[in-house]
């Protein structure tokens, strides 16, 4: 689990068992003898990329860690209807307890792992990273992150405290892009800060406020349109790092990768993604 702090992960498996189980899953302690073993398969009913599956070991042996979970497709790997992605064999109980948080967290994230792949795979071929953005589910976006890695794009900042990004909203509450940069990196020096600087910019006109400026690290051209963003990059010339952003589809990105910028922003890896079929079946 790259780039998962061990008790973030916990703490969050531990929450989400205590919103669905409180003092006790009633049905299954009704009807299912505390000491019962049994095997159960994750069944796939839908066509994409698999992810949670190393979440869902880590979830049946925290239940039961007498666990044996075997895995038969690993996280990131292409799954079709039908595939078995893993088997576990613990307490019965302790199945029927973390069957949902289980599934809920793998459909989503799967859903994720999916479409990102589907980006990535339109510029394999070229030197473009796509990134995802803040748009995630709240309390979810470590999960949602990590998913959007196994569908092999990389992540942006985590939050509000590990970049600066300076947009629309931070430069006209300012009064202009100069005097915003010039606040940044007054308050990063007096807090004793090393942080990335990115900023918005709307135009071309404010591409050159930002190159007179300097002392950041990326300019994101918003809603860039294709010769706008093109003639953009060539006025930046690798002085900075490029973001393009704004509306990103997968019959866009191609195009706006082919401008030479350097990154892309898609909100949509997380916002606009589905949810995977799966279940979760006992075996008799």
């Amino acid at each position: 689990m790259i780039g998962i702090d061990d008790k973030i992960l916990d703490k969050f498996i531990e929450d989400a068992l205590y919103e669905d189980v409180r003092e006790g899953d009633h049905t299954s302690l009704a009807c299912v003898d505390a000491s019962i073993v049994k095997k159960a398969l994750l069944k796939v009913k839908d066509v994409g990329v698999i992810a949670g599956v190393e979440f869902a070991e880590r979830v049946f042996k925290k239940l039961d860690p007498n666990t044996q979970f075997t895995t038969f497709i690993k996280d990131g790997e292409d799954i079709g209807e039908g595939d078995i992605a893993f088997e576990v064999i613990a307490n019965a109980q302790a199945l029927l307890k973390g069957e949902r948080l289980v599934l809920n967290m793998m459909q989503r994230m799967s859903g994720i792992a999916t479409i990102s792949s589907r980006y990535a795979t339109e510029l394999e071929d070229l030197p473009t990273k796509i990134l995802d953005t803040r748009k995630t589910t709240p309390l979810l976006r470590f999960m949602e992150k990590w998913a959007v890695r196994i569908g092999g794009c990389q992540n942006y900042r985590d939050g509000l405290y590990d970049w600066i990004m300076i947009k629309d909203n931070h430069v006209d509450a300012c009064g202009s892009i100069k005097k915003a940069i010039a606040k940044v990196h007054k308050y990063l020096q007096k807090n004793k800060l090393d942080l990335g600087i990115t900023v918005e910019v709307r135009n071309l006109v404010e591409v050159h406020e930002v190159m007179e400026a300097g002392g950041i690290t990326r300019i994101m051209f918003d809603n860039f349109e294709l010769p706008l963003l093109r003639e953009a990059v060539a006025i930046v010339n690798n002085r900075f790092e490029t973001e393009a952003s704004g509306g990103v589809t997968l019959h866009s990105i191609r195009k706006i990768a082919e401008t030479g910028v350097q990154f892309i922003s898609v909100g949509a890896l997380t916002h606009s993604a589905g949810s995977l079929d799966l279940s979760l079946k006992i075996q008799k």
